[in-house]
């Protein structure tokens, strides 16, 4: 299964949903494809979607997935990092009225340079076959993330047990 999410942005992401709409209709794509729309205008007609699923409904989703196509939101792609997938990750872009400005655009390629974490696809006529070549895109990346909460308290545990040793 294929789990599409656009996030919760107010503005439309028409571009990536529709595109996947038409995909589910391509032979060569033999999977389930549902869409969480958020504000999006275009309804799919060939896929499963909500505008909007629950935190507990999209973590299911995510977890469920083979694939998961997210925005450009951290919280999106770090949320499927935290499952131990790669995220295959379209930017919401403002020459489509999709966002404010092209910061997602930035952001990505900048997490995409230093973690080599996520697929990263500013150019959505390459989305087909990279969904395609998925395993094969996957093989080199990092698909683990850092969880610094967690270092921040084994460190500050270290600095407050060296006070009293």
């Amino acid at each position: 299964m294929i789990f599409v999410t656009v996030g919760t942005h107010e503005q439309q992401f028409d571009r990536l949903v529709e595109y996947m709409d038409k995909l589910a209709l391509d032979e060569e794509i033999n999977e389930e494809i549902i869409i969480q729309t958020g504000y999006s205008e275009y309804e799919p007609e060939n896929c499963a979607f909500k505008k909007m699923y629950s935190a507990t409904e999209m973590k299911e989703l995510v977890k469920k997935a083979r694939i998961v196509i997210t925005h450009g939101g951290p919280s999106s792609f770090m949320s499927v990092l935290s499952e131990g997938k790669v995220p295959i990750v379209v930017p919401r872009m403002e020459k489509y009225k999709e966002h404010v400005n092209d910061h997602q655009l930035r952001f990505c390629k900048t997490v995409k340079e230093r973690y080599n974490s996520i697929i990263l696809v500013d150019d959505i006529t390459k989305l087909k076959n990279i969904i395609l070549l998925y395993d094969e895109h996957t093989k080199n990346l990092s698909n683990t993330t850092t969880n610094h909460n967690e270092l921040f308290c084994k460190r500050f545990s270290e600095v407050v047990e060296g006070l009293f040793s």
